[in-house]
């Protein structure tokens, strides 16, 4: 392995990996004015070295688009196995069960565990390169995160998986199905004469909820139908209370809601079934996901089931395969999805 001298004379690993664009330490090093050794340490996260010097050294990182290798950098620092997990935040279930997934099956493998949270952070690109610098593959959750240059950047230096994103050229991707279970599941609240549904959420807030809204769209058209208009709104908690609000003060005129997720349809059966509107009496609503809470809410929650926690073991699998050698997957990993049915719909109750 190449070493690198410090100004006192001693030694300590070179990180020789290069980009496509042919950056190394070496370069880094003379863009950020500093020692070879000092970049090695900012890169070690040896917290050594001064704040204002780190900086320059993470400026010169990115303006160069270096990544170091993960097997290069195992190797000067002697540790184990390293894998960054990015998610937008950890608020509601999905997040923690995509989490619990993820860590549970890293912790099988002996890996240990980066998170990063992109909310509230104004350049997401620049923290996942800096997060890339730390460990030795990287997860992201959905598209945002991991924009077309950051993923040429990370292409071929670090494994990288996105899950339930927009697949990108020479990058893994995992995720569920969406389209055709929310064709399903809108065909279903259909068959029971609803005339009037909406579909709440935004269709253009990730890649997952444009295919469901996609197979909303579609069951009506299979029915010769024109769909409404989504209400675009977040996917959290506070986000269905206020449409419910809606709903009672007559903006929104619906017999079924068809919710982008369980959080959403939760919270809005719930606000309105405290405003004395009987669900699905007065009006239908349906979700997405399957959390523990929908099977025992009453009515019971009608969703859709998806392996969250698969999704996340997954992940973790395949991060570790591709550090330890293995060859990427070429076309996109989808897990199946399935309608659980009960009495939220208008079905008897199961």
């Amino acid at each position: 392995m190449a070493t690198a001298r410090t100004h006192d004379g001693s030694s300590t690993p070179a990180l020789t990996s290069t980009t496509s664009a042919g950056a190394t330490i070496y370069s880094v090093a003379e863009h950020a004015g500093v020692s070879i050794a000092t970049v090695s340490r900012v890169l070690q996260g040896a917290g050594t070295v001064s704040a204002k010097t780190t900086q320059k050294v993470l400026d010169a990182v990115e303006e160069l688009n270096y990544v170091p290798l993960g097997a290069a950098r195992s190797l000067a620092v002697r540790h184990h196995e390293a894998h960054g997990l990015v998610l937008p935040e950890l608020s509601g279930p999905y997040y923690s069960e995509l989490l619990m997934g993820f860590e549970s099956r890293a912790a099988e493998l002996g890996q240990s565990v980066t998170l990063m949270l992109t909310d509230g952070k104004a350049d997401l690109a620049r923290a996942v390169r800096q997060l890339a610098t730390h460990v030795d593959a990287i997860a992201v959750l959905g598209s945002a995160a991991m924009p077309p240059a950051v993923a040429r950047a990370l292409h071929g230096q670090k494994p990288v998986v996105i899950i339930a994103g927009t697949p990108q050229e020479g990058i893994e991707s995992v995720r569920a199905e969406n389209a055709h279970s929310a064709e399903q599941l809108t065909e279903h609240v259909l068959a029971h004469g609803r005339t009037r549904l909406v579909f709440v959420g935004d269709p253009e807030g990730a890649p997952d909820i444009t295919e469901r809204h996609a197979g909303f769209v579609a069951a009506h058209r299979a029915r010769g139908l024109e769909p409404a208009p989504p209400v675009r709104v977040p996917f959290r908690e506070g986000e269905g209370e206020a449409v419910a609000e809606r709903i009672l003060a007559g903006e929104i005129e619906a017999d079924a809601l068809v919710c982008a997720n369980d959080e959403l349809a939760l919270a809005i059966m719930t606000h309105l079934q405290d405003a004395g509107r009987d669900v699905p009496g007065d009006i239908a609503v349906v979700g997405w996901d399957d959390v523990m809470t929908s099977r025992y809410v009453r009515p019971g929650l009608t969703t859709v089931r998806q392996p969250v926690h698969e999704l996340g073991v997954i992940a973790a699998e395949r991060l570790h395969q591709r550090v330890s050698g293995g060859q990427p997957r070429l076309e996109p990993q989808v897990l199946p999805t399935e309608v659980v049915i009960r009495g939220s719909c208008g079905c008897a109750r199961r």
